[in-house]
């Protein structure tokens, strides 16, 4: 007889500025990060949101679509930067300071 997996609560979280969603799910074992976000009711409070493409990741890091999650890993669904950091960096120092410190006079 072969084992039964057991089902384990994860969570998967999108936010933007001002609203953020956090939906707690229990999948079963073996569970994908993309499937997780695609079990999720994402696409139903966020229709301009496409489960099946948007970049994923646990706790901060970027993961591939076929990571087996983990009982409490939380996956993050990441929306488009709105600017490029390293950009803004560039226009930081340009100017002559630094992003996140204000410019000493």
């Amino acid at each position: 007889m072969a084992p039964v997996a057991e089902d384990i609560d994860v969570e998967v979280a999108y936010a933007r500025p001002g609203r953020q969603w956090v939906f707690a799910l229990r999948v079963p074992a073996g569970t994908t990060a993309r499937q997780a976000v695609l079990a999720a009711p994402l696409g139903r409070e966020c229709p301009d949101v496409d489960p099946a493409a948007v970049p994923i990741g646990i706790f901060g890091e970027r993961v591939p679509d076929e990571r087996v999650l983990r009982a409490g890993d939380r996956v993050e669904v990441y929306r488009p930067l709105a600017r490029d950091p390293r950009a803004a960096r560039q226009a930081a120092v340009a100017q002559g300071g630094t992003l996140g410190r204000p410019r000493s006079r």
